[in-house]
This record gives structure tokens, sequence and C-alpha cells, in this order.
């Protein structure tokens, strides 16, 4: 049986890229993904054979590497952060369905929710929810209905594509419904560029937030009631109780 990986390459500088899948990148004989991802690794596999396709052909490329496999070449079809979180895991296991002599296997790897939350300090430390505010496959009724039971149960809330050129203002909005339940000096942080050049944090109030600037490259963190900022670090307590 043929087999094609599905393989996160994390927030995209090497360090940060599993040893499982620098593995499965030195054997396979051709590396799919979107440009911009697969640049990101480009320098570090140069002998490989790359198959890239542009933003929102996520069908034709996953369709291709399939087709690759079932030709008996070993393919791997890279993802920023893991394949199972927003990424090609979930397409390539519905469209495996058209070629039974291939096997779908992802490789996990560290998501943006992970690495932005570990440069902020310990933003996830109790119960949280990951929405992604784009409504390319969402309708934004829904995106409000999540944003709003999220805050209700006061949960901490990462916010992936918070904004883009089409969206300027959906951070914004995003902030109000919350608003409806959370106070405005909720904490909150933005993660830039992850792991790639530019890379910084900011902390803020869930008020300061709701006029910050963020784009595609932006993960949003907003605290629940309980989180601090402390040192400069955003930090949701757990609950431990000590002296």
């Amino acid at each position: 049986m043929s087999k094609l990986y599905v393989v996160g390459i994390g927030p995209g500088n090497f360090e940060n890229m599993t040893g499982r899948a620098e593995k499965v990148l030195r054997e396979c004989d051709v590396i799919v993904g979107y440009t911009v991802y697969a640049d990101l690794i480009r320098p570090y596999f140069p002998e490989k054979e790359f198959y890239t396709t542009a933003m929102r052909q996520e069908t034709e490329r996953v369709e291709a590497a399939l087709q690759m496999a079932s030709e008996g070449k070993t393919v791997a079809v890279v993802c920023s952060g893991d394949g199972g979180v927003y990424g090609m895991s979930g397409l390539a296991e519905e469209l495996a369905v058209k070629y039974p002599g291939t096997e779908v296997e992802t490789v996990p790897g560290i998501s943006a929710m992970l690495s932005g939350a570990a440069l902020l300090g310990a933003p996830l430390m109790h119960d949280f929810a990951v929405i992604s505010l784009s409504d390319l496959l969402t309708p934004w009724e829904k995106i409000e209905k999540r944003l709003r039971l999220a805050a209700q149960a006061d949960f901490v809330i990462c916010i992936y594509n918070p904004s883009s050129r089409k969206r300027k203002d959906y951070l914004k909005r995003a902030c109000d419904i919350i608003l409806e339940t959370a106070s405005p000096a909720t904490i909150c942080g933005i993660a830039r560029n992850i792991g790639r050049e530019g890379e910084s944090i900011s902390v803020m109030t869930l008020s300061e937030l709701r006029e910050a600037e963020t784009d595609m490259f932006s993960t949003v963190f907003i605290g629940n009631s309980q989180t601090k900022a402390l040192n400069g670090k955003m930090v949701t307590p757990r609950g431990y109780r000590y002296e």
C-alpha cells in the first residue's frame, strides 16, 4: 500500500520541527505544500522535489499529492503548525477514499496555539477554546455563536486568522462579542510571526486588543476571568494551592 504523509512543520523554523517530521521529509520523494510554507523549509531540503500551489488551492494540492503517492512516490504534504489543526489532514483523509491503495498518515507538529502560548508565558493552563475568524469555510454567524458561548463559559480563547486585508475589522467585531460578557480589563496577548523573522509578543487588555492591528501571521489569546499579566507575560492560573 502506498502512503501519503501529512506533516506539520510547526511555526516554520527548523528548531521547532519535530524529529519525526524531519525524518519523514528526509525520506520522501516529493514535498507538496502552499508556496509560503514550502519556502520556509526548502533551504533544509534542497535536494527534494517540491510541488507547490497558491492559497485556496488546497483540494488541487492534495489531489496531486495523492496521485503521485498512488504512482509509487513517497509524498509529504506539509502544513504550518499541525496538520490536524486547520491543516490538510482532514481533506487528505476525505480525498483518499478515491485512492483505495493509498494510506494517509499524519505526522503531528507544534501548532500556533502552543508555540504562541509558549512565547506569551502560560495563557492556556486551564480550559480553552480555539476559534478561527476566517469565514471562507465557516459562516460568520456560526463564528459569532462560538465566540459568544466560549466567552459565556469563561474559556480562554485562542483566535486564529484574526484579520486580513479583506477582514480588517473582524478582530474588533470578535472583541465586541466577547465584551458582552467579559471585562474590558481581561488580559490578552498577541504572538506575531512565531518562529520567523519579526517574531514578537504583546500583552494588553481586551479593550486595547479591540483597537490592535493584526494579520494572518498573528495568533491572539484572550484570557479568562482569572488570567493575569505577570512580568510582561500572560498567565492563566491552573488553580494550584501554595503557601
